[in-house]
């Protein structure tokens, strides 16, 4: 007799992107565009550049490396490529980039629409810094489109949609809200860090800009402080373009050489980080101690069939609470751990385990933690590419001593 679970397709992510890995190497890298043919782009710290008569620029772009620097230009070009979009622009760090999209794009009495859950840097930047300069921000939860639509005013503008969010790894449908976005006239910008350009392409999915903390996956080493935005036309791109040369947010020639070589292992990491996430989750999931866990790339995650609907696989990013745990328990958790290293930022090579209440999102007001869901019991995994069974193992004993 065939079971009937048989004759149901199984649910699947999306196809993996053409040409990825073909791109992500060569794309910006050609060596004919060197006199030297040399392979490995070089690192351009010159801050000036030879004109042949006065304002006639060197290769015509070249001025001053705040304007065009050939290292970072190789890096924004295999950027725009693996991203899909018309053209990419990087900055010296996420917030920089982010502050650059608003400057932007933003005015005086102006309106953004954001997750509940957003990035606590990000909420800081909106709900401390902008709202000096006359510009407000809605905190929503994206994944309920009639509250979407209820928080759109005359005066928004942008929409600023961070997913999975950070750190509570709620998924948001981009398609949907980039379409409200768009019939409401509004710019959209799809916060990209926790998935990265291998897993999810937000542009094609109806954004109109992708953003990335490149610190993160996009680089991979955690050893490079970066921001970085693709835009999907060239209007948008122009003008994000004029902001990067007038605010001057620029990355080093040598951090954009680090993060240029960091996307040429991007597909071979990211497909690691998933298969060891996947372990971990399924350790955690059914672990006594454990209350619940959200890893989008695990069924028991509410909203996993909008992953499987726009992206290609998912990240090492989990979130978990222990169960009936304090603050005090939580901290020896993260005490005892071995392999993972207590410490905030993700996206590495290496294993970080933080705190979200006491770290990363401690500027978060404690009344909009608890509602979030950022208690005392919470914490924030970055799964990195360490073998599989030392990452479970040093979960379980860790888990074990923080109950003794």
């Amino acid at each position: 007799m065939i079971k009937l679970a048989l004759l149901v397709p199984e649910m699947a992510y999306q196809k993996p992107f053409e040409k990825f890995a073909t791109d992500v190497i060569h794309a910006g890298q050609e060596p004919e565009q060197w006199t030297s043919r040399m392979v490995v782009p070089a690192i351009t710290m010159s801050t000036t550049y030879k004109q042949e008569k006065p304002g006639v620029l060197a290769c015509d772009r070249y001025e001053y490396s705040r304007g065009g620097n050939p290292t970072r230009d190789c890096l924004e070009k295999c950027l725009a490529k693996i991203e899909g979009g018309f053209g990419a622009l990087a900055f010296a760090s996420g917030l920089a980039a982010t502050t650059a999209v608003c400057q932007t794009f933003l005015n005086k009495g102006d309106h953004i629409v954001t997750s509940d859950d957003v990035y606590g840097g990000t909420n800081r930047l909106f709900s401390r810094i902008l709202s000096k300069m006359g510009v407000t921000a809605s905190f929503v939860d994206l994944e309920n489109l009639e509250k979407v639509r209820e928080a759109f005013k005359p005066e928004t503008k942008l929409v600023w949609i961070e997913t999975p969010t950070n750190p509570t790894m709620k998924v948001i449908d981009i398609q949907e809200v980039t379409k409200i976005a768009k019939e409401k006239g509004v710019l959209s910008c799809v916060d990209n860090t926790f998935m990265s350009s291998y897993f999810q392409r937000p542009i094609a999915l109806g954004a109109d800009m992708t953003f990335h903390s490149a610190t993160k996956y996009m680089n991979g080493h955690s050893d490079v402080v970066m921001g970085v935005v693709i835009c999907g036309s060239e209007e948008t791109y122009k003008q994000l373009n004029f902001t990067q040369f007038a605010a001057g947010a620029v990355p080093s020639p040598f951090d954009s050489y680090l993060c240029n070589r960091g996307l040429k292992t991007l597909h071979v990491r990211m497909k690691r980080h998933h298969e060891n996430a996947l372990a971990c989750a399924k350790m955690l999931v059914d672990h006594p101690k454990v209350e619940k866990i959200n890893y989008p790339g695990h069924e028991s995650h509410p909203r996993h069939k909008i992953m499987l609907k726009q992206a290609t696989g998912c990240s090492g990013m989990i979130g978990f609470w222990l169960k009936d745990a304090s603050a005090e328990q939580a901290g020896k958790f993260l005490s005892s751990l071995k392999v993972f290293t207590l410490a905030e930022s993700l996206g590495g090579f290496e294993s970080l385990a933080e705190h979200p209440a006491i770290m990363t999102h401690a500027s978060v007001p404690a009344d909009q933690r608890a509602v979030l869901g950022i208690t005392d019991n919470f914490i924030r995994l970055s799964v990195g590419l360490e073998d599989e069974q030392d990452l479970v193992d040093d979960l379980k004993q860790a888990i074990e001593k923080a109950f003794e």
